[in-house]
């Protein structure tokens, strides 16, 4: 499951911008001669189109997705929409339920036997370099210039939060994919805390890791509920899929150290060094393997993945877990269920002996867009994205969206047309945003903070998003996101986006299975802290210092 689908307590948020940039306003007549020689004004950017034009993609469904009224991701109520306000048809050429990787594997099946490919079609972030394969394979255009001649207005705002998006999507200066935008800290961490268990033992927040030491201490050994120390988890991380993620994530640990596993970061010299080599590992390794001789971390660390963290804050059994400010909607409203008294507060994020804290920061994309070189109205999908960009990402009171995009799936409304929790919904809530052709629909990377900013400083919610943040979202969303800002300087990005590398492409895989095997055997005791040592020089005679000499002859070039 993708991160930020946030089971059913994350639907797709709106932005706060107004632009008041129209579908007219980003339409030009192009000027085509025929075989006689007389030009042809025809606007070929149509607010509606009639005929009607076909957009040919395929689907990865996520299984968790659901659907009701007989619909499919085929048919529904999304592609309905689109037939109807633009004379656009969706047409699938297939779909997939996308368990295992399914959806990938079906895609580059069809791209190798030369089937019929989709004219549009979103690829997350987990499928990157099938994105780059595609890209690379000549089947798809580039959409610098579609972009440039069809966006809105809005949209491009959006997207020049961040110009640096387009990278990992570029050849020889040519953007070839346009990126799917998230929103800004989306997955930036705090650490929730039980404050009632703070507050029962008379401690208080901890600050360094040193503090945090004593209250994991006293957490599992002098439990405020009676939990014998074998049922507590005083740290609830995992790391089975990477020791730098989205919920459960200890990278921050590093961080305390002056580095980040598993990303780019910017080295003294101002050249990008790969952070799993960084000396800072060594101090944070010893750290793990410390906590985990003391039980402070669970002994299924790296057997767990985000979503297994989770699971001991809602049984009540774990005393902290690092986590988006979102968390408190989903999962740690449910600990109540099992501890009726549990309070969770967030908190920030430690610092190291010298005073350093470093997180990983969320980029502004969570995935691309391709079009197809054969696609024959291209402009047609500028004409739907548009139209969710100035009228589903922003905040207008006017919009056929200020509540959501479809009554009775993603929203609903009582007698008095307020909107009511998402679990109040007839017949379900539905995550109606993945039924569109790109994935969370339209956002504008910094609408989600703005508005949480608003409510967490008592402003009534008047927008969409406002709205649903207040009434879908766990009571301390809003204090959670001022908590996050307060250490806005210590969320740091990969600093690589460019596409993979030659050297990545053959030894990167080799060169991830010996991390993960190096830092879990030192973890878990079994290799001596300097097997840490052996690593780094096995990592760079192994493909490591080419794909570091790669890597920044790319950043150089876009620096």
């Amino acid at each position: 499951m993708h991160a930020f689908s946030r089971k059913r307590f994350l639907p797709v948020l709106a932005a706060t911008l107004v632009l008041g940039a129209g579908l007219a306003g980003c339409s030009g007549k192009e000027a085509d001669s025929n075989s006689s020689g007389v030009v042809n004004t025809e606007n070929v950017y149509k607010e509606k189109y009639d005929p009607e034009v076909t957009i040919k993609t395929v689907w990865g469904v996520d299984p968790q997705l659901k659907f009701k009224n007989g619909e499919t991701i085929e048919n529904n109520v999304a592609t309905q929409w689109a037939k109807e306000k633009f004379g656009i048809n969706i047409q699938s050429l297939w779909s997939v339920t996308d368990t295992n990787g399914a959806f990938a594997t079906k895609l580059r099946l069809a791209m190798s036997s030369e089937q019929e490919m989709p004219d549009v079609v979103t690829i997350g972030t987990e499928n990157n370099t099938l994105a780059q394969d595609l890209i690379d394979s000549g089947m798809y255009a580039e959409v610098g210039p579609l972009f440039d001649k069809y966006a809105s207005d809005t949209w491009k705002e959006a997207m020049n939060q961040d110009p640096q998006v387009w990278n990992q999507y570029t050849r020889d200066g040519k953007r070839m994919g346009i990126p799917v935008l998230d929103f800004a800290y989306n997955h930036d961490y705090v650490l929730w805390i039980r404050q009632d268990w703070l507050d029962k033992l008379g401690m208080t927040p901890p600050k360094t890791m040193d503090e945090l030491e004593k209250v994991m201490d006293a957490f599992k050994n002098k439990n405020p509920d009676g939990l014998s120390p074998d049922k507590v988890i005083p740290l609830s991380i995992g790391f089975k899929t990477s020791m730098n993620t989205w919920m459960g994530d200890p990278s921050w640990v590093f961080g305390a150290y002056g580095t980040l596993p598993q990303q780019w970061n910017a080295g003294a010299d101002g050249q990008l060094e790969y952070g799993s080599i960084h000396p800072g590992m060594k101090q944070g390794l010893e750290k793990l393997k410390d906590w985990m001789s003391r039980g402070y971390i669970p002994k299924e660390a790296a057997l767990w993945d985000e979503n297994k963290t989770a699971e001991p804050t809602v049984a009540g059994t774990a005393g902290i877990v690092p986590g988006p400010y979102w968390m408190s909607g989903w999962p740690l409203q449910d600990t109540v269920k099992n501890a009726p008294n549990a309070v969770w507060k967030p908190i920030t994020i430690p610092t190291g002996p010298d005073g350093t804290a470093m997180r990983h920061g969320t980029q502004f994309t969570n995935g691309v867009v391709l079009i197809n070189k054969k696609m024959e109205h291209p402009e047609a999908f500028f004409t739907y994205q548009n139209y969710l960009y100035d009228h589903f990402a922003t905040s207008d009171p006017d919009s056929e969206f200020k509540n959501g995009l479809f009554k009775g799936y993603d929203y609903d409304l009582d007698a008095n047309g307020k909107m009511v929790p998402m679990d109040q919904i007839e017949g379900g809530y539905v995550n109606v945003v993945r039924y569109l052709l790109v994935r969370d629909g339209a956002r504008i990377p910094d609408a989600q903070m703005k508005a949480l900013l608003k409510l967490a400083e008592g402003g009534e919610p008047v927008t969409r998003l406002e709205k649903d943040v207040a009434v879908n979202y766990g009571k301390d969303t809003p204090e959670a996101a001022q908590v996050l800002l307060q250490q806005q300087d210590i969320s740091k990005k990969n600093m690589f986006t460019g596409p993979t590398t030659e050297t990545m492409k053959s030894k990167l895989d080799y060169l991830n299975k010996i991390e993960s095997q190096t830092f879990n055997e030192i973890i878990y005791g079994r290799q001596a802290l300097d097997t840490f040592d052996t690593f780094v020089q096995t990592w760079r005679a192994g493909g490591g210092d080419q794909i570091t000499k790669e890597v920044n002859e790319w950043y150089n070039s876009v620096k």
